[in-house]
C-alpha cells in the first residue's frame, strides 16, 4: 500500500479526496496540504483527515502526491514533489508553458518516479468499452460543449474543455499532426470561450474538434470514421457505438448486436450494429488506482508525463493559430 498525499482541497480537490478513500486497497491517505490553511483545516476536521503545515512535511511523509491546484501552480508543486522522490498523479493541463513540461520530464527521468497526468477521459465507460475494437480513423469530429462556469476561466477553453478531446484523439489517430486550423472568440471571459479547430495527421487523417463554455446545453461527443466502421462515443451518457459494414456472405459477424441487410452499388452488404457494454466506473478512481498499479508492476503510466505534454503542445498550436486568425480578422468597432 502506497502511502498519498493530497495538494489541494478546492472543489475538485475535494471529489479526489473521496477517490483516495475509495481505492482503500492501494493508498494510505497521510493527509492533504492548501496554501488556504483555513480551507485546509476546515477540510481536515470534515474529513477527519491529517492538515500538513507546509508543503515539505506533506512530500516527506508520502510516497505519491495527488496534485490538483491552479495550473500556474502545477510546474513548482510537481518539481518539489519529484525532487522530494514522490510519484505524482497531477491534475490537466500538467503546466502552463512547454518549457516547464520539458524540464519536468527531465526531472522524472532523473529521479526515476512517475508521472501521470488526469486526462480523466481515458478511463470513461465509453472509451474503454471499445476494447479491441480496431480503430483507424479517417475522420475524427469531437464537439464539447458546456454551460458557463466562471470556475475555470483562468484560461482559455482550449486548456479548460478542448484539452481532454486532444487527449483522445492523439491517442486514437496515433500519428504526428501535420497542420493546425482553427478560429475562436472571447464571449463572456477575457480568453476564447468557443474555439474550432481542424488537425490534419501526416497520414491524410483529419480531426474537426469543436469545445465551447458558453453552451445553452452540455454536450461531450466523438465521432470516428474509418473505412470498415462508424463509431461514435458519448462521453457525457458513457455510450459507444460501433457500426460496422459487412460482405453479404461474410462468416466473422459478432455474435452480439443487431444486423440489417443493405444493397449498394457493390452487391448486397450487411450492417452489424453494436452497443459496446460500458458499466458505470468511478473515472477518477480509476485513474489514480491506475498509477499505483504502474509503480507496483513498474510499468508507464496509463496517461503518462509525455501524453500530457504532447496534449500541452497541441493545445498551444491551437491556440496559436487562433490568435493568428483573430489578428487577421477586421476590427468590428472600426
Amino acid at each position: 500500500m502506497l502511502k498519498i498525499g493530497l495538494i489541494g482541497v478546492g472543489h475538485l480537490g475535494k471529489i479526489h479526496l473521496k477517490c483516495i478513500r475509495l481505492a482503500r486497497e492501494v493508498y494510505e491517505l497521510v493527509g492533504i496540504y492548501d496554501t488556504d490553511q483555513e480551507l485546509a483545516g476546515r477540510v481536515a476536521e470534515e474529513f477527519g483527515v491529517k492538515s500538513f503545515a507546509n508543503l515539505e512535511e506533506l512530500i516527506d511523509a508520502a510516497e505519491v502526491v495527488d496534485v490538483v491546484t491552479p495550473t500556474s501552480t502545477h510546474f513548482a508543486v510537481v518539481k518539489a514533489a519529484l525532487e522530494g522522490g514522490c510519484h505524482v498523479f497531477v491534475e490537466k493541463p500538467l503546466t502552463e508553458t512547454l518549457d516547464e513540461a520539458e524540464q519536468l520530464i527531465e526531472l522524472s527521468k532523473q529521479t526515476g518516479k512517475l508521472v501521470q497526468v488526469g486526462h480523466v477521459e481515458r478511463f470513461n465507460p465509453a472509451l474503454l468499452a471499445l476494447g479491441d475494437v480496431k480503430v483507424q480513423p479517417y475522420f475524427i469530429e469531437a464537439h464539447r460543449l458546456a454551460m458557463f462556469n466562471p470556475r475555470g476561466t483562468d484560461v482559455s477553453v482550449i486548456l479548460d474543455l478542448m484539452i481532454h478531446d486532444l487527449d483522445i484523439v492523439l491517442k486514437l489517430a496515433n500519428d504526428e499532426v501535420a497542420e493546425v486550423r482553427a478560429s475562436g472568440v472571447a464571449v463572456l471571459s477575457n480568453t476564447p470561450d468557443i474555439v474550432n479547430a481542424r488537425l490534419e495527421f501526416r497520414n491524410g487523417a483529419v480531426a474537426n474538434l469543436t469545445a465551447s463554455r458558453v453552451s445553452l446545453k452540455n454536450m461531450r461527443k466523438v465521432r470516428l470514421f474509418q473505412r470498415d466502421a462508424y463509431i461514435s462515443l458519448d462521453l457525457l451518457e458513457k455510450e459507444s457505438q460501433v457500426v460496422r459494414l459487412f460482405d453479404a456472405d461474410a462468416t466473422d459477424l459478432p455474435d452480439r448486436g443487431q444486423q440489417f441487410p443493405l444493397e449498394t452499388p457493390r452487391g448486397p452488404r450487411i450492417i452489424h450494429v453494436d452497443q459496446p457494454a460500458s458499466g458505470p466506473v468511478n473515472a477518477i478512481q480509476m485513474e489514480l488506482e491506475s498509477l499505483a498499479y504502474s509503480i507496483r508492476d513498474e510499468q508507464p503510466a496509463a496517461v503518462s508525463i509525455e501524453d500530457g505534454y504532447r496534449a500541452l503542445a497541441l493545445a498551444q498550436r491551437i491556440a496559436e493559430a487562433v490568435a493568428d486568425n483573430q489578428s487577421r480578422l477586421p476590427d468590428p468597432l472600426a
